[in-house]
C-alpha cells in the first residue's frame, strides 16, 4: 500500500512540473511576441513617415520647382520685386554712369613751370590734399616775394599805428592822425592775407622753388596728361581724379517724354549683371541737346551698388508719378509659354511656382501683365527659360 501511494505521488509531482513548465513557456512566448509586436508597431509610423517624405520630394505640387539659393545663382536666375505700372506711363531711356560735381576733380597747373616729379600712376588711390606732382616754377619765388613784401608793409604799418596810439594818449597828436595810421594798418593786413591765400592756392613748397599739384578729393587717378620734364602753362590740364563710389546716372530722354518727368519720380537702373537698382529723379535739364533732341534726366541711386563704373552705358526705366497704373510691367523673357498658357515663375519658399497670367501690350522688350500677379511679389525676370526646361523634364519623369 505504501508502495502504491508513493508511486501515485511521484506521478502527480511529475504532472505538476510539466504544468508549471507549460505555463512558463507560454509566458515566455507571450513576452517575446509582445516585444516583436511592440517593435513592429513602433517601426511602422517611422516607415510610413519616411515614405511620406520621399513622396513629397518626388511628387511636389504642380508647377513647383525646388531650388536653393546656390543653384539659383549658378543657373543665372535673376528676380525682381514687381510694382504696379503701365507701358503707357513707363519711359525707357539709354543712360550713362557719370560722376557728380563733387565726385570728380580736374587738376591743372596754377602757373607756368616744368614737371619735375610725379608721385602717382594711373589707377593709384589718391587722398584729399595729397600732392600728385611738383612743378619747378619761377612764379613760385614771385609768390613768396609778394607775401614777404606784404608782411613787411604790415609790420611797418602796425608799428606806426602803435606809435600814433601812444602819442594820442600823451595828447601829442590829434585823433585824425591815429585813425589814419589805423586805416593804413588795416589795408596792409588785408594785402598780407591776400598774398598768403595766393601762396597756398598755388601750392608753393620747397622754400619757394616748387608748385605742388594737389587733389581736392579722395579717389583714384583716372587720367594723366603730362610727363616728366614737360613745360606747362598756367591752366594746363594735368590729371583727373574720380571717386568710384560717387556716381549718378544721366539719362537721355526724348523731349516729349521729358515733359512728364519731375524731380522725385521713381526709376530703376538695369545693372550689367541683370539686376536692378532703385533710383530717383534728381533733376531735369530745361533745354534739349541740339543734336540728339533729348533732355538730360539726372538720377540719384539708392545706395552704392556694385558693377557700375563711370562712363558705363546702362538702360533706365522712369515712371512719372500720377500716371495711370493698369497692371505690372515685366521683361518679355519673364513670360514663358507652358502648355499653351502664358506663365510667370513667382518666388516662393524653397523654390519657384509657375503662375498663369494674362498679358497686355508689348513695347521695347517689355510686356504688360494685366492679371495673375499682385504688387510686392518677387518674380523671375532672367532665366525663366531654365525653370521652364526643368519643369518640363520633371513632368516627363512623372
Amino acid at each position: 500500500m505504501n508502495r502504491l501511494t508513493r508511486s501515485f505521488e511521484i506521478v502527480r509531482l511529475s504532472d505538476r512540473n510539466r504544468w508549471i513548465a507549460g505555463i512558463a513557456g507560454a509566458a515566455l512566448a507571450a513576452g517575446v511576441g509582445g516585444i516583436l509586436i511592440g517593435q513592429s508597431m513602433t517601426d511602422q509610423p517611422a516607415v510610413e513617415e519616411q515614405a511620406a517624405e520621399g513622396e513629397g520630394e518626388e511628387h511636389g505640387r504642380e508647377g513647383f520647382i525646388a531650388m536653393s539659393a546656390e543653384k539659383m545663382a549658378a543657373s543665372g536666375i535673376a528676380v525682381e520685386r514687381v510694382e504696379p505700372g503701365s507701358l503707357i506711363s513707363e519711359i525707357l531711356a539709354q543712360a550713362t554712369v557719370t560722376a557728380p560735381p563733387d565726385g570728380q576733380a580736374l587738376l591743372t597747373a596754377r602757373a607756368d613751370g616744368a614737371v619735375v616729379r610725379i608721385n602717382k600712376r594711373l589707377g593709384d588711390p589718391v587722398g584729399a590734399g595729397e600732392t600728385i606732382a611738383l612743378l619747378e616754377s619761377r612764379e613760385a619765388a614771385q609768390f613768396v616775394a609778394e607775401r614777404n613784401a606784404a608782411a613787411a608793409r604790415e609790420r611797418a604799418a602796425h608799428a606806426a599805428w602803435q606809435r600814433e596810439e601812444r602819442l594820442f594818449r600823451e595828447r601829442v597828436t590829434a585823433r585824425e592822425a591815429l585813425e589814419g595810421a589805423r586805416a593804413v594798418h588795416d589795408a596792409t593786413e588785408v594785402e598780407l592775407r591776400r598774398s598768403e591765400t595766393a601762396l597756398r592756392a598755388a601750392g608753393v613748397t620747397g622754400g619757394g622753388r616748387y608748385l605742388a599739384v594737389r587733389s581736392p578729393i579722395s579717389g583714384r587717378l583716372t587720367e594723366v596728361d603730362t610727363q616728366l620734364g614737360a613745360y606747362v602753362s598756367a591752366g594746363t590740364e594735368l590729371f583727373n581724379v574720380s571717386d568710384p563710389r560717387s556716381i549718378q546716372i544721366d539719362a537721355a530722354v526724348p523731349a516729349g517724354d521729358a515733359q512728364r518727368v519731375r524731380p522725385g519720380d521713381p526709376a530703376k537702373v538695369e545693372l550689367p549683371n541683370g539686376g536692378l537698382v532703385d533710383a530717383i529723379v534728381r533733376s531735369v535739364t530745361p533745354a534739349v541737346d541740339p543734336q540728339s533732341r533729348a533732355a538730360t534726366v539726372v538720377l540719384q541711386l539708392n545706395g552704392a551698388p556694385g558693377g557700375l563704373t563711370q562712363g558705363q552705358a546702362v538702360r533706365v526705366r522712369i515712371t512719372p508719378r500720377g500716371s495711370q497704373e493698369r497692371g505690372i510691367i515685366l521683361p518679355e523673357q519673364a513670360v514663358q509659354q507652358i502648355e499653351g498658357r502664358d506663365m510667370v515663375f513667382v518666388q516662393v519658399k524653397g523654390g519657384f511656382q509657375a503662375v498663369p497670367v494674362s498679358i497686355g501690350s508689348r513695347s521695347g522688350g517689355r510686356i504688360e501683365i494685366l492679371d495673375g500677379l499682385r504688387a510686392a511679389q518677387t518674380v523671375v525676370t532672367e532665366g525663366a527659360f531654365v525653370l521652364k526646361s526643368q519643369l518640363g523634364a520633371s513632368e516627363a519623369e512623372h
